[in-house]
Order: structure tokens, then C-alpha cells, then sequence
């Protein structure tokens, strides 16, 4: 069975983000992640991570785009010294809590010169800080309209292109449900290449259960293919989080 993580910036929002580590650990999950940290100092979530026993296993790059969308500046022409600043901010973060992956996101753009920069950025950042580890996440451009990275396929050749050890794929089955349609076969295609997954309920995001995909044959397929990362709930409860946390398995003795 694998691991599973709680995503702090969409799962028990009813409680101020200091509070919802304590939360999580009381729900039975080991670790976290938290997609934007900055708001708060980072000793004061180091603090909570100590507090509640938990491991931190990803942030996201910080930059905020229009419209409040964290659509980030890896791939945009021209925005390379903010990507840098963003990235040692990101490093600064992932050191002092110990966040196992830094996810570095692409941005929005239709340049021509976006994929070039991307490789360049991802390149550098890799370089940069040999020790932590990065993932890229391919978007749907349903809920990330115009973002670069939007395809797994792509995802593929800039990683074998950049073809560094400290960064892979971040899987997240929503997201390839509305990109290729068939979660199954898109992680046969590019699994191997994945170091982190999140998880959302097909079609609507809410609870991983019920809907159009069947999540316990999807964890019996990680087992299979070896997949040894972290499950990160990702998503947006239909209720209280609390509440719907009946599809998380049970611990195996």
C-alpha cells in the first residue's frame, strides 16, 4: 500500500494553516505537503512539523501570477533572475523544513523560446542545489489555461533532455484524466519517471471515491509497478475534511 500525505492547502481549511498539521496527524497521515508556504515564517511551520510528528514532502515554487493563479516563471522567456530569486526562496523554505521535493512550475506562455527556457531554468536549478530534489507536473488547460507544461509527453522529453538524478515527474491523476482521458495507461507510459502523485476525485475533484476512476486498483498498480513516493490527497472535500476521509486505507500490520 502506499504512502500517503495530506496537501495542508486544500484539506482542513476550516483551520488556520498553523493548525491544520496537528489536524492531519490526527486523521492518521504521516506526512504533508503545502503548495505555498511563504505567508507564514518558516520556523513557525517547522514548529508544527516538530509538534505534530510530520514530514513535509513538497512545496511549490512561490511565484503568483494574475489572477492569484500559481502559474510560476520556469518556462517564461525574460523572467529568468525572478525565477532565480523565487527558486533560492523555494531552497531557503525546503531547507528549514526539510521538504523532501521542491515542485518547480512552468508558467503561462505560448512563446516559442518557452521550452528552451524551461530546460535552461530546470538545468540550472538542478545544478544549483544538487541535494533536493524537484518534480515538473504536466496541467490541463481546463483549470490552468495557457499553462506551458500541459502534456505528459512533453514532460517526458524535457526531463530526458535536462537528464538530471535530483529531478523527476509529479503524477497527478486528475489532472491526467482531463489531459489524456486513461490515468492507467498514462502512468504505464511515464510512471517510471515519477517521484511524487497526487490524487482528486474523476470528474469533480472532491474525495478519491466513487466517480469514473477506481483508486484502490490504482494503488494495487503502484505496488505492482514499484512506485516507492508519497500519495498526496489533493483536493477539494465535498464536505468537512474530516468527514470524507473514509476512502483512505488502513495501515497494513
Amino acid at each position: 500500500m502506499p504512502k500517503f500525505s495530506a496537501n495542508l492547502s486544500v484539506l482542513f481549511t476550516e483551520l488556520p494553516l498553523l493548525e491544520r498539521f496537528s489536524a492531519a496527524q490526527a486523521a492518521g497521515f504521516s506526512a504533508v505537503e503545502v503548495l505555498f508556504p511563504y505567508e507564514e515564517d518558516a520556523a513557525d511551520i517547522q514548529a508544527a512539523l516538530v509538534q505534530s510528528q510530520l514530514d513535509l514532502v513538497l512545496i511549490n515554487t512561490p511565484r503568483l501570477f494574475s489572477d492569484r493563479q500559481p502559474g510560476g516563471l520556469a518556462a517564461i522567456p525574460g523572467g529568468e533572475d525572478l525565477f532565480r530569486q523565487d527558486l533560492k526562496l523555494a531552497l531557503h523554505y525546503a531547507e528549514v523544513l526539510g521538504a523532501g521535493k521542491v515542485h518547480i512550475m512552468a508558467g503561462v506562455t505560448s512563446d516559442l523560446a518557452a521550452r528552451t527556457t524551461f530546460v535552461k531554468n530546470l538545468t540550472w536549478a538542478t545544478q544549483y542545489a544538487p541535494t533536493q530534489n524537484f518534480t515538473i507536473e504536466p496541467l490541463n488547460n481546463f483549470d490552468m489555461p495557457g499553462y506551458f507544461l500541459n502534456n505528459f509527453d512533453l514532460a517526458a522529453d524535457v526531463l530526458d533532455e535536462v537528464d538530471r538524478p535530483n529531478i523527476g515527474l509529479q503524477f497527478d491523476t486528475y489532472h491526467a484524466h482531463q489531459i489524456t482521458g486513461d490515468v492507467g495507461t498514462c502512468w504505464l507510459s511515464h510512471g517510471g519517471r515519477a517521484r511524487h502523485i497526487q490524487i482528486a476525485g474523476i470528474p469533480d475533484r472532491h474525495e478519491p471515491t466513487g466517480g469514473l476512476f477506481d483508486y484502490p486498483s490504482f494503488f494495487d498498480l503502484l505496488d505492482e509497478t514499484n512506485y516507492s513516493g508519497y500519495v498526496s490527497a489533493e483536493y477539494h472535500p465535498a464536505n468537512s475534511t474530516t468527514n470524507g476521509l473514509g476512502w483512505l486505507p488502513k495501515p497494513r500490520n
